[in-house]
């Protein structure tokens, strides 16, 4: 029978499969490492991956980070949900092809509301192939105008849809920054060490890599994340094996990494302030673990996708946060949404310091009531 844990409990490993507070089993040191832990990232919004990276390698600078993706520890493009994430490059393609393919399903609608063809889509995909060909690498910009120069319209959402395109073709990737502007690859050239899975291999590695990222957790929650249909991400948990471990939260049955399953689990009491796009939330659907309801509004205002960056306390928030980066300091604000005493308010200014060295300036708080 599979053992019950009590929320707190559920939290405290949660919070440990999040590589938010010490692991016993794992001690990332890279960029690769701990995006090889996840298997993917949130990524969509760079500034909060590389914080999300951050967050989880404590003593590493921006620079630090930007110089490993620079390396290709990671690259972004978008392996599931129509979304960017950092995933390891060797892992890019398999994963395109599990679960990336899926969001193709709705692209000749979405086309067709752009004004866009089939045919349009792939000579895209053919103009950006020749363009990048010879280890070449163009800004979003370039991109898009070497797309009108083959007659292929850009504007609106059309340049996007290209893009993406040609991204989850398995084509093209996203490359790191040239100064603000986001870049573009050829993924057989940014990766050319390509893993090969058969799908059920796939399936049994994406569903590991998953749980021990972020359990405990469900089937849906897998299948919510990966975007795969429940059949298969029922079928990846089972191939997964004994790297997984059952246990019950609520009487719930999730999943936890084999690992993890037999640590102790002490109360967690760590201070996190974490980016608003970071797997904490966006890695699972049912947030309620870590995530009042009564706050789901202040944390994503009008429920409109875009997250709110958060203070955590204890694993659960307790504020949110935000910055203006300026050329001598980082000013950042925080709004608590439960009441914090001063002895809290110096551990949440303790904890935005670091994010402020991580930037390397030094910080400015501000609190609204």
């Amino acid at each position: 029978m599979p053992p019950d844990l009590s929320a707190a409990e559920a939290l405290a490993l949660r919070m440990t499969s999040l590589l938010l507070r010490p692991h016993p089993g794992v001690h990332p040191d890279t960029v690769a490492e701990v995006v090889e832990w996840f298997g993917a990232m949130q990524a969509q919004d760079l500034a909060s991956g590389l914080w999300s990276l951050g967050a989880r390698l404590p003593g590493h600078g921006v620079a630090d980070v930007q110089a490993a993706l620079e390396r290709r520890e990671a690259l972004r493009t978008w392996p599931m949900r129509g979304t960017v994430h950092l995933v390891p490059p060797a892992d890019a393609r398999w994963m395109l092809e599990l679960t990336g393919v899926r969001s193709l399903a709705g692209a000749a609608t979405r086309r067709a509301q752009l004004g866009l063809t089939d045919v349009d889509a792939d000579r895209a995909v053919d103009v950006l192939g020749a363009a990048l060909a010879g280890g070449g690498r163009l800004t979003r910009a370039q991109c898009l105008a070497t797309l009108r120069d083959a007659g292929l319209g850009t504007d609106g959402q059309r340049g996007y849809h290209l893009l993406w395109y040609s991204s989850v073709r398995g084509v093209t990737c996203v490359a790191p920054n040239v100064g603000t502007e986001q870049t573009f690859a050829l993924l057989d050239e940014w990766a050319p060490e390509a893993r090969r899975l058969d799908r059920d291999e796939a399936l049994a590695v994406l569903a590991h890599r998953y749980v021990r990222g972020h359990g405990p957790v469900t089937d849906r929650e897998f299948a919510g994340w990966s975007g795969l249909t429940l059949t298969d991400a029922r079928r990846g948990l089972a191939a997964a094996g004994d790297t997984l471990r059952t246990v019950r939260v609520g009487g719930e049955s999730m999943y936890v990494d084999a690992a993890l399953a037999d640590a102790p689990r002490a109360p967690i009491d760590e201070v996190r302030v974490l980016p608003g796009f970071d797997e904490y939330l966006l890695g699972y659907r049912d947030r309620t673990l870590m995530l009042d309801p009564a706050h789901q509004a202040a944390v994503v205002p009008g429920n409109n996708g875009i997250f709110q960056a958060t203070v955590v306390h204890a694993g659960r928030v307790v504020g949110v946060w935000k910055r203006r980066v300026g050329r001598s300091a980082v000013t950042v604000t925080i709004r608590p949404l439960s009441p914090l005493k001063t002895a809290a308010r110096a551990r949440v200014e303790q904890a935005l310091g670091g994010y402020a060295a991580f930037l390397g300036l030094p910080p400015r708080f501000e609190w609204q009531a």
